[in-house]
């Protein structure tokens, strides 16, 4: 969810090279406000009314080419965990078994919204491929004051929020053991499942330069 839109850019672009048959944009509005505010990049998206977050993400992936049958909007979420919960709601409610899933979400935001999205699909292999939105990259973030508050504020909620959810949502909220998502080789390791399942492999330019970095 969210204003930047160059998440559900990057999405797209890993539908068109084969990587996702099918893209859940997901979000109704921030839980800080009453309606869904609109857009904050990429700038043409300006001005644009849409009613939810997911609507927003929804219209551009269809304007980048996916066709409408492979987007499953998600417009009830209001904060980071609740995407994660009806996510897994919408796929149990269409009977969908995710084995592998791809999370396109802000680099700065990553952290976080893996730990919610392990702790709704425990059972999932999800990699990570995040972008950088409003400038925050992890060569400079430190260089401003405000990155610097975003950044930071971030590894304060992983804490802080997750022990609240945990008792906020105790049924929703899978105990599952974390682990580094990504290691340098992590096509060694998932090679072979991955092209069972798939019927093809990931070229190295997928990991080291859109998801390792």
């Amino acid at each position: 969810g969210g204003p930047c839109g160059e998440i559900a850019l990057h999405a797209a672009e890993l539908f068109h090279q084969g990587y996702a048959p099918l893209l859940i944009p997901s979000g109704c509005h921030s839980i800080l406000d009453p309606v869904y505010r609109g857009a904050r990049s990429p700038e043409k998206y300006r001005g644009r009314e849409f009613p939810t977050e997911a609507d927003f993400f929804s219209a551009i992936l269809m304007e980048k080419g996916v066709p409408a049958e492979n987007i499953l909007p998600e417009r009830q979420a209001t904060f980071t965990y609740e995407n994660a919960i009806y996510t897994r709601k919408l796929t149990d409610a269409l009977g969908l078994t995710i084995r592998t899933a791809l999370l396109s979400c802000q680099a700065y935001h990553a952290r976080r919204a893996l730990l919610y999205y392990q702790a709704l699909f425990p059972e999932t292999r999800i990699l990570v491929t995040p972008t950088v939105t409003q400038g925050i990259r992890r060569e400079d973030w430190f260089g401003r004051p405000k990155t610097i508050d975003l950044v930071l504020q971030e590894v304060e909620h992983c804490g802080s929020q997750f022990h609240e959810i945990l008792k906020k949502y105790p049924e929703p909220a899978i105990p599952v053991r974390l682990e580094p998502v990504f290691s340098r080789n992590i096509r060694e390791r998932e090679g072979n499942l991955w092209q069972k399942a798939h019927k093809f492999e990931f070229p190295p330019s997928f990991f080291s330069k859109k998801v390792l970095k």
